[in-house]
């Protein structure tokens, strides 16, 4: 069994990991770090694992384990790995935007690895340390990538996408009250949204001669999780011709299903999958995509990067089931 260890517990995210971890047959919770928590049950935060587990929240570290996870707010994770030191055979996956782009992956003479598996497993097979991508870039590359990989993205990109309240992580802002997010609607950071970069960056490694704009709006829902995402491009293929791309990009992915019929939140909220369906409209593709943001998004994404990472099966603590009525 390999000793985890969990940096910033509180969160949405740390929640999720450790309801995982608990249940996951090759790996035990070595500490739980919070420092604002440190002595409370685990149970009083994350109150879903009432019954589940006894641990309780440390200030403490373990600097000897074998997987480190830092689910700490964008631009902390840098400043906590420069306080804190690890064993060199400590590995370590990051959930926040600190390293997932090639200008910030060497860092203290450690290099991150961009963690979707659909791109760069055989890099995450032999990685030391995981830039694990943002939970809006995971749904929208993985509608991009197999029309990159086939050089055919040759018009601008359309993406709407939608999350749920989870996404905007537990600190209450105005948009995230209850009052306001129920019974409402909205976007944010239209065209500007951070997780471009790293779209870019994937699309951009695969096609490298694609120079047209990926048009972003992302959009918050009224819901709690969850991700619905819909990307459209200029394609002269046929739907088969698309279909036969996908099929073949993602044949041996078991995390990221081509749907023949239209497909809706509920059929991943929950699970690790990202489910795909494609619909050709004149000269148009329409690929839509879906993911729990905070599963395929993140915690589920982390797990399915550290199985691959130590030599586990990909699906180990993640057959999960979509929370469907």
């Amino acid at each position: 069994m390999i000793q985890a260890g969990i940096i910033g517990g509180a969160g949405y995210t740390a929640g999720e990991l450790i309801r995982i971890l608990i249940d996951h047959p090759e790996a035990d919770i070595n500490f739980v770090y919070s420092t604002s928590n440190a002595g409370n049950k685990i149970s009083k935060v994350h109150q879903d694992l009432i019954g589940s587990t006894d641990l309780e929240f440390t200030d403490k570290i373990n600097p000897n384990i074998e997987i480190l996870f830092l689910c700490l707010g964008h631009g902390n994770s840098k400043a906590f790995l420069e306080k804190n030191s690890f064993s060199d055979n400590t590995k370590i996956i990051d959930l926040s935007n600190d390293f997932r782009l090639t200008k910030d992956e060497a860092f203290n003479n450690k290099t991150f690895i961009y963690g979707l598996p659909e791109l760069n497993k055989e890099a995450i097979k032999c990685a030391s340390y995981i830039a694990n991508p943002g939970c809006f870039a995971t749904a929208i590359q993985l509608t991009l990538l197999p029309l990159a990989k086939a050089n055919v993205l040759q018009n601008d990109v359309h993406i709407n996408a939608v999350t749920g309240a989870t996404g905007a992580g537990t600190s209450l802002s105005e948009t995230t009250h209850f009052t306001w997010r129920d019974n409402n609607f909205s976007h944010y950071k239209a065209f500007t949204h951070q997780h471009l970069d790293e779209i870019k960056q994937s699309v951009k490694l695969l096609q490298n001669n694609f120079t047209s704009d990926i048009n972003f709006m992302p959009n918050r829902g009224n819901f709690s999780r969850g991700i619905f995402a819909t990307m459209y491009t200029e394609f002269d293929g046929s739907l088969e011709d698309a279909k036969t791309l996908f099929s073949e990009f993602y044949k041996d992915e078991v995390f990221t299903v081509i749907s023949e019929d239209e497909i809706h939140l509920k059929q991943v909220v929950n699970t690790n999958k990202c489910i795909i369906h494609l619909y050709k409209h004149d000269n148009k593709l329409l690929v839509t995509s879906i993911i729990d943001n905070l599963l395929k998004g993140a915690s589920g994404q982390a797990v399915q990067n550290m199985n691959l990472m130590f030599g586990f099966e990909e699906t180990v603590g993640l057959q999960l089931k979509a929370n469907y009525f």
